[in-house]
């Protein structure tokens, strides 16, 4: 795996190849409260095959009934050292029965090449998008249609997981969605199922945690011939840990499990820190979209 694809794999596994929730219906028009704005703040270690070879870290900021979800990664040591490997994404929009982003962007860095990728939404639905540089058509992919643009949620926002249970945050049902995820190229359903609960401690939350098990399913933008699609749809090793976010109606993942060609990469978390009031989960129609947002990179 070259050192680009390996740091796109573990950044998007960050982002939330596995995540976020299903009811993307329209929501009713609610009234929202006003509060000031919760945040919370996971540190994350990567390690491919039990090595460390990087860190990430999610920050996601809820107010009232707008979020927004800050995301960035590293590779560290040896493979760091090499590849100068790192990205960033950020996301918003709004809070419904499930996130509907309005702005999303990442970017993705190696000593050597880089990709970027912009995309405005409304109500989950893509208005506009720019992938830099613009995938070489080798004729072999999939073609995303203009309905596989619609209802979808970014890998970023896919991160941020609203209950879908009005029970408990770690009422069982709260793992069973299917996420449609798009990242601008490609268009994939990620299935989570529930496989048990679990009682963590980490620096900054102690208490139970959601294990959904997940499986990958490609849609559009793929070439379906390549070994690794072929890889991911029958790969049965993949799994997201969530845990809630105390005050608010949300999940987040802790641990994100994927079995790959070279190992299991795993990205767990390090460190667990929230501030500040609760979530409120409501959504008046008419809202505006927020612009597209660039996520900017910085060496180091």
């Amino acid at each position: 795996m070259c050192a680009t694809r390996l740091l796109r794999a573990s950044l998007l596994a960050a982002l939330g190849v596995i995540p976020a929730s299903e009811g993307f219906a329209r929501p009713k028009a609610t009234s929202a409260r006003s509060a000031a704005p919760a945040t919370v703040t996971v540190d994350y270690g990567i390690a491919l095959a039990g090595i460390p070879i990087g860190t990430a870290q999610v920050s996601g900021q809820f107010e009232s009934a707008r979020y927004r979800m800050d995301v960035s990664a590293r590779l560290t040591g040896l493979v760091g050292a090499v590849t100068g490997g790192m990205g960033s994404a950020r996301a918003s929009g709004l809070i419904a029965e499930g996130p509907q982003p309005s702005a999303f962007a990442i970017s993705t860095k190696t000593s050597n090449s880089g990709i970027a990728v912009r995309m405005a939404l409304a109500r989950g639905n893509v208005t506009q998008s720019e992938v830099t540089p613009p995938l070489i058509d080798m004729g072999d992919r999939v073609p995303v249609t203009p309905a596989n643009k619609r209802g979808i949620v970014d890998p970023a926002s896919a991160l941020m997981m609203p209950a879908v249970s009005r029970g408990d945050l770690t009422d069982q049902a709260n793992c069973n969605r299917t996420i449609p995820v798009f990242d601008g190229a490609t268009r994939f359903n990620v299935v989570l199922s529930y496989g048990e609960t679990r009682t963590i401690e980490k620096p900054g939350y102690a208490g139970p945690v959601l294990v959904c098990n997940a499986r990958y399913q490609a849609i559009a933008g793929h070439r379906p011939d390549r070994p690794g699609v072929k890889f991911m749809e029958d790969n049965r090793d993949m799994s997201v840990w969530l845990a809630p976010v105390e005050g608010t109606r949300v999940l987040l993942p802790v641990r994100i499990s994927v079995r790959t060609t070279l190992g299991t990469n795993i990205i767990e978390a390090t460190r667990w820190n929230r501030v500040g009031p609760q979530i409120v989960t409501a959504r008046a129609e008419g809202q505006p979209s927020d612009p597209v947002v660039q996520a900017t990179l910085v060496d180091q």
